[in-house]
């Protein structure tokens, strides 16, 4: 019994890999390394360079290695690259999914855990948002996720495989160990930016947006540790194993933080007043997403360890500063 994970160099993939070697599992990372890293992958796991899309590969990968779940990490997640580049998400996060899952149902893999996102849930009228509420997403990013999760429940329910859709809200940080975290020079995450912002490997930070109906006027968020987002996929792991039925979660711990405010916590624990540029908004972007999180506890017992913005902060800049001197060599 083995578990394939999509996307399993890249940095959600990359720490529910860490935590399924941890604890011993077989594990296979199918990963095409456009966003990911060769070295964020363990010794422990095998590794098979490649698309998710290409379907001799994911079959044969299925056979070889007697796969008997998938988590499906794989996906473009910049919101506003995908306002100016939707049939790229289309593409990538919906039309390659319905390949994984044919690849899936033919193989005979018998439980899915999919990477879902709070974009589903557009802008919300109420907050904290919980799962039952209208799903009415506003960017091409969060209605490929939706697709998504629409043949997800399509497909379980005509081929007896059952899965999880974890929604999720904003990731952050990085593993406590310090083995891996988020690697792309790239990334928009505001955590990650204005970790490289303290650091001075970006001249500044730009917030989008400080007219939004909020306290302060800037987005809030709910910021996850990626440790506890990982390990909340492996409490659906052993739901599914154990016989437990098909669910759709959030995945976040209840509360918010504004882009000032989290901002602010980069400055304090890193000791750096960096440059703000305040500027307008972005397209795509809703002003508050804070998920209703007592289900997934309910439902799969998971407790958070991590829900402490400074601890995140702290990881975050650790990982920066260890990337810094890894690329540097």
């Amino acid at each position: 019994m083995a578990i394939l994970v999509s996307g399993g160099a890249g940095y959600i993939g990359s720490h529910m890999v860490l935590e399924l070697v941890d604890r011993g599992e077989q594990v296979v990372v199918l990963d095409d390394l456009s966003t990911g890293f060769w070295w964020a992958v363990p010794k422990e796991a095998i590794f098979v360079q490649g698309d998710m899309g290409d379907q001799g590969l994911v079959e044969r990968t299925i056979a070889e290695h007697g796969i008997t779940e998938i988590a499906h990490f794989a996906a473009k997640i910049v919101v506003p690259d995908s306002v100016t580049d939707p049939l790229g998400y289309y593409l990538n996060n919906t039309v390659k999914t319905r390949a994984l899952l044919e690849s899936a149902v033919r193989g005979g893999v018998k439980h899915v855990i999919f990477s879902s996102t709070a974009a589903v849930y557009g802008e919300p009228a109420v907050s904290p948002v919980p799962e039952e509420i209208g799903l009415a997403p506003i960017n091409p990013y969060g209605r490929s996720k939706l697709m998504s999760e629409w043949m997800l429940g399509d497909v379980a329910r005509a081929h007896g495989l059952t899965y999880v859709a974890l929604r999720y809200f904003n990731v952050a940080g990085a593993d406590p160990k310090g083995r891996s975290g988020q690697s792309s020079a790239n990334a928009t995450h505001l955590i990650k930016v204005a970790s490289q912002a303290a650091l001075g490997q970006r001249a500044g930070l730009e917030v989008f947006g400080t007219d939004y109906p909020t306290p302060d006027g800037t987005c809030v968020r709910d910021y996850i540790h990626v440790t506890d987002l990982a390990r909340a996929h492996l409490a659906a792991l052993d739901h599914l194993r154990a016989g437990g039925g098909s669910l759709t979660l959030n995945c976040g711990y209840g509360r918010g933080y504004s882009v000032k405010e989290v901002v602010e916590v980069v400055k304090q624990v890193s000791g750096v007043d960096f440059p703000v540029k305040l500027s307008p908004r972005r397209a795509g972007d809703p002003a508050s997403l804070i998920a209703k999180a007592d289900r997934i506890r309910a439902e799969l017992g998971w407790q958070p360890e991590h829900d402490d913005l400074e601890e995140i902060v702290k990881q975050a800049l650790a990982w920066e500063d260890a990337l810094k001197t890894r690329n540097a060599r």
